[in-house]
């Protein structure tokens, strides 16, 4: 304490005022010290609790603040700005808890300011919490991660000049001219409900040329206008075909009847087994419909943005008389954030969308369905924090609306199909066989070993002699196919011609190969590329180790792309024949325009990766060809063979929904694996009950529960030691009721320049893993987030 003078000067003289002054530091935890509430009065109207959008782990229910007079109205999902830390930084964070008292302590610090941010639903954050508490991550980036980012810059938010009939006597404004009259004309015309008219839209039904006689109008007290935001996004044009619905068949019947008696109970979850073709999309459309009669909504979850198209069309043209909003990472940012702020606003009766459908701001009063179609798909877990599983938050959505949850697959998960069968906690519905008029494609099992020594065959290829004979008679009959092969680029590795250099080329920063990517105008044809950290490279002259010349080794899309060309002349590169991959479908226009041809006939072959695996349904296609079945069913990884089983009869699931019959040929050099024998025969319960016997007696899900700790850093003693010190950590803190593994060398050993250690922990349940974990946290071994990754029931070990 101490007494200063300050002075201040008045014209000629100076009048010195000593002031008592305390000293205050910005480094307590209080914006105000106590000593300075007389000087600047703040009257604190109630307390909230503010998630920041920081990565604090020590603080996972969130912050205390005091709420000043001007801002007793904030209301929970707000963002506000709030002090942070020594320094009080102004931070972002949304508040998720209002209380009339402080939880805490001693002095609390203020909140500075709302934002303009949109307020999320309290709802919405309950979910988040969950999320939060269940994936241990922390709570204002999984609250920020809810909200997308067209949303935040509110991306094609335009001010609209709305325009109306005044209501005054014609005594009391001037004589209008032609095209004044005109206008009114036209307004007079409309029903009060299209009024009031956008000023542009009104001068398009007018027929004018400039704005003027409207805004003259408006001067002379005629119109009135007013303003409003609204949100423009351009979309691509497309017709609705109105659908007839269809008179199910009586196992659908079965199934609608079964999950719409659960409609008005509450939360029940149901699992639908069907064959590939067995009518499950059907299923889904006759329960939205008794949905959305009741004024309810449905929302409709699918893995990836290329069953968008098929199965927005089909949503659209059951229900023309319903709005649809569409959310998944293909739109344009303004038609994101249209769609968005269209759910949040409680417009739209069925939302479609992918993962990130199930965080978006619906009413959750209206909420009456959920359906997640392909269950199964690993597409719907998140590789990004927070690291949540779409199917799993989709569940327990349900459960907090309350309403049922139907999930739908083909293959489904081994824990969907556990749940189902052993714990009984799902209901299981079966769609045994396919729909009327559809037949199950015969499948071939080709093992190339055998095939490539064929008598008379061409040169070796990943197209073998049997598929190539196949799809020349697929072609000439006038069908269509389907080639899968999961692996984009044109060759998997440069290595040196001399077969006594051992050279390869690899990445600098990772511990893998470069994928060589064909670019015609290039220098050698093209170019180097690591899939792990995007880095790119020349192709090299030469061997740089002997000199010699290199070769490009493996075939991916491209290179078949250039085969099928050569092959057959009827196929036309980005003509015919299509390719789908990451490459080539760099927004959803493109994926919609080459699937819009294909449904048409125009595309006569389309090659692609696992996006062309799922859910599409088109007559045309008679022949399925999986070029290699063996791609994952080696990766060591526990759930390679499922992934395998999956993949392989999802994709031979595709043909064979047209009038003519369809056939499926399996490449593999492994024909007597369980995984692809039985995904050939379609023989899943036979496939589901090994599998689980296999993960029964080795200890892993779904029999047990799994977390997995990724450590990474760029120094490899650093990376072990700490990798160590968390094995410790948690063993000492589990109790011997979670079995920590590791910490190993992970697959790839390092990635953009970081090593990395594994660390994998299974329990009998949850409990005990996140217990283990929240005390590793505590103890703060796991500080340092971006150096540790933690993964709640993972779904790849890579």
């Amino acid at each position: 304490m101490e007494d200063r003078p300050i002075f201040q000067r008045q014209s000629s003289r100076m009048t010195c005022f000593v002031v008592h002054i305390s000293s205050v530091s910005t480094r307590g935890p209080n914006r105000y010290a106590p000593e300075m509430e007389g000087l600047f009065p703040q009257k604190t109207t109630g307390f909230v609790r503010v998630a920041v959008d920081r990565g604090l782990d020590r603080y996972p229910d969130g912050l205390t603040y005091a709420l000043d007079e001007e801002l007793a109205d904030v209301t929970i999902g707000e963002e506000v700005m709030v002090p942070l830390g020594r320094g009080n930084t102004p931070t972002p964070g949304y508040v998720v808890l209002k209380t009339p008292q402080s939880e805490t302590d001693g002095p609390v610090k203020h909140v500075l300011s709302r934002t303009k941010t949109p307020a999320l639903p309290e709802g919405l954050i309950e979910l988040a919490r969950w999320i939060s508490s269940y994936y241990l991550a922390p709570l204002g980036p999984t609250i920020s991660s809810m909200l997308p980012a067209p949303v935040r810059r509110r991306t094609g938010s335009v001010t609209q000049r709305m325009i109306d009939l005044a209501n005054v006597s014609p005594e009391q404004t001037k004589s209008p001219t032609k095209k004044q009259k005109t206008v009114l004309e036209v307004l007079q015309a409309l029903p009060s409900e299209a009024r009031p008219v956008e000023r542009r839209k009104l001068m398009q039904l007018a027929d004018l040329q400039t704005p003027g006689p409207i805004d003259r109008l408006v001067k002379n007290g005629m119109l009135e206008e007013t303003r409003q935001t609204a949100i423009e996004a351009a979309w691509r044009m497309a017709g609705v075909q109105k659908m007839d619905r269809p008179t199910p068949t009586e196992a659908q019947q079965r199934v609608i009847d079964g999950i719409a008696a659960e409609l008005a109970n509450g939360f029940s979850t149901h699992l639908i087994r069907g064959v590939t073709g067995a009518g499950k999309t059907e299923v889904y459309l006759q329960l939205i419909e008794q949905v959305v009669t009741l004024n309810r909504i449905a929302l409709v979850l699918v893995p990836e943005i290329s069953l968008t198209p098929q199965t927005g069309a089909r949503l659209t043209g059951r229900f023309p008389d319903h709005r649809v909003a569409l959310l998944h990472s293909g739109l344009t940012a303004a038609q994101r954030h249209q769609q968005w702020s269209q759910v949040a606003n409680d417009e739209v009766d069925i939302i479609l969308g992918a993962r990130s459908a199930v965080l978006s701001p619906l009413n959750r009063n209206r909420l009456g369905l959920i359906v997640v179609d392909e269950e199964h798909d690993h597409s719907y877990k998140q590789d990004s924090m927070p690291r949540y599983h779409g199917r799993d938050v989709a569940i327990r959505l349900g459960q907090m609306t309350p309403c049922p949850v139907v999930l739908g697959s083909a293959t489904p998960s081994l824990e969907s199909w556990a749940n189902a069968t052993e714990k009984g906690v799902f209901h299981l519905h079966d769609l045994p066989e396919r729909a009327p008029g559809l037949i199950l494609p015969k499948v071939r099992i080709v093992d190339m070993a055998k095939d490539r020594h064929r008598e008379g065959a061409a040169t070796w290829s990943a197209l073998g002699p049997t598929l190539e004979q196949a799809l020349g008679e697929t072609l000439d009959a006038g069908g269509q196919a389907l080639l899968l092969l999961n692996r984009r680029g044109f060759a998997s590795y440069l290595t040196c011609r001399n077969k006594a250099c051992d050279w390869m080329l690899t990445c600098d920063d990772c511990d893998v190969s470069m994928v060589m990517h064909r670019q015609h105008d290039l220098p050698r044809g093209g170019f180097v590329r690591c899939h792990h950290c995007l880095s790119e490279q020349r192709v090299p002259r030469s061997c740089p180790a002997c000199g010699q010349g290199i070769t490009a080794m493996g075939q991916r899309t491209q290179r078949i792309e250039e085969i099928l060309s050569r092959r057959f002349p009827s196929l036309v590169a980005n003509e015919t024949l299509r390719r789908i991959d990451s490459d080539t479908m760099r927004t959803a226009d493109d994926l919609h325009q080459v699937l819009e041809a294909f449904g048409e006939g125009e595309v006569r072959v389309l090659l692609g990766t696992q996006m062309i695996a799922k859910g599409l349904d088109y007559p045309g296609v008679r022949l399925v060809g999986v070029l290699d079945a063996d791609t994952s069913i080696h990766l060591p990884d526990f759930r390679a063979s499922e992934r395998t089983f999956q993949l392989v009869a999802q994709v031979c699931g595709r043909c064979g929904r047209g009038e003519a019959p369809g056939r499926a040929i399996i490449q593999t050099y492994n024909p007597e694996m369980p995984a692809i024998e039985c995904a050939a025969s379609g023989q899943y319960r036979q496939f589901a009950a090994a599998e689980l016997d296999d993960r029964r007696a080795c200890g892993l899900p779904p029999i047990s529960r799994m977390a997995r700790l990724v450590i990474q850093d760029q120094n490899l003693h650093r990376c072990e030691a700490q990798a160590q010190a968390i094995k410790e950590q948690l063993a000492a803190s589990s109790d011997g009721e979670v079995d920590v593994r590791g910490p190993s060398d992970c697959v790839i050993g390092r990635i953009a320049q970081r090593y990395r250690k594994q660390i994998e922990l299974l329990a009998a349940s949850p409990g005990p893993l996140h217990a283990a974990l929240l005390k590793a946290r505590a103890s703060g071994v796991l500080d340092g987030s971006q150096r540790v990754t933690l993964d709640i029931d993972p779904m790849s070990l890579m």
